[in-house]
């Protein structure tokens, strides 16, 4: 018994001792010298793949819906299936060529192929001052100031030998129409060629400028003061005298703005295209 006691003691001294035993290198007790050594080498570090941010609080209703206005059919057109065919080949070019949403006022870069020389392009910087035409035959007016000299360029929108169209500044302005800066001072149509493009939200509405622009002395290509014109971004105080204005208003029609047969709603006609379009364009 007393044999059996005393190694009963040393056993419980055994376990106290390593209890409190604490080892300085513990890569000692690493498992990994009992793994068999692999028989390839081991696999190329990949980095993952940068994270993308996806904005869930902009959803698809919330995108600005805009619809061209060439795709909309003027009043008195008489051949609707013709407009419709037009539409057709209107969505196979811009499947091609990414036509961006402009407006007049909008500052834009067109590069076209150089019908003269083979291979060449050319490429203008400007502000869009007018928008005209229907179906295929839409048009813009883009205009800048050259070495001191007014240059207009009318460009057909879905013409073959356009390669790029870029909008570098997407504004508004107060008219829809900006023909009358051919009278205005220089430095309302002046754009830096090297103009870098501005960043704009797809959601929202589009801005507006405010510019009131100031004009030469007369004479005027025409007679922008006239209230038919109903011109809102001319200085006109700055450039007519008091009896010049009142003198122009003699011109005024008022009784046009109760001509009901003027008023060509097409709220319904739009919605019914920009369907059909973004129809056509998915697929």
């Amino acid at each position: 018994m007393a044999v059996c006691a005393r190694g009963l003691d040393k056993f419980v001294a055994s376990l106290r001792f390593c209890r409190k035993w604490q080892p300085q290198n513990e890569r000692l007790f690493s498992t990994s010298a009992c793994r068999p050594a692999a028989a390839s080498e081991p696999p190329k570090f990949v980095p993952p793949s940068k994270p993308v941010i996806v904005d869930k609080t902009q959803t698809v209703a919330s995108m600005r819906k805009f619809l061209s206005p060439e795709f909309v059919p003027p009043r008195q057109r008489t051949a609707p299936f013709k407009f419709f065919l037009e539409r057709k080949d209107m969505v196979r070019r811009r499947k091609m060529l990414n036509i961006p949403e402009f407006y007049v006022g909008s500052i834009l870069a067109v590069t076209m192929a150089d019908p003269n020389a083979s291979g060449k392009t050319n490429r203008f910087v400007g502000i869009c001052i007018q928008r005209g035409g229907k179906g295929l035959g839409a048009t813009f007016v883009l205009r800048n100031i050259v070495n001191g000299q007014g240059v207009e360029i009318c460009y057909e929108l879905y013409n073959p030998r356009i390669q790029k169209m870029e909008v570098l500044k997407l504004e508004k302005r107060l008219d829809d129409n900006l023909m009358y800066l051919r009278d205005a001072l220089p430095e309302y149509s002046t754009i830096d060629p090297e103009i870098k493009p501005v960043p704009f939200s797809p959601t929202g509405e589009v801005p507006v400028n405010q510019l009131k622009v100031r004009m030469r002395p007369k004479p005027w290509s025409k007679h922008w003061e006239r209230p038919k014109f109903n011109i809102q971004g001319i200085r006109f105080d700055l450039c007519l005298t008091p009896r010049q204005m009142e003198g122009a208003q003699r011109h005024a029609q008022p009784w046009l703005e109760y001509d009901m047969l003027k008023e060509y709603d097409t709220t319904k006609l739009e919605e019914q295209i920009l369907k059909e379009v973004e129809l056509e364009m998915s697929s």
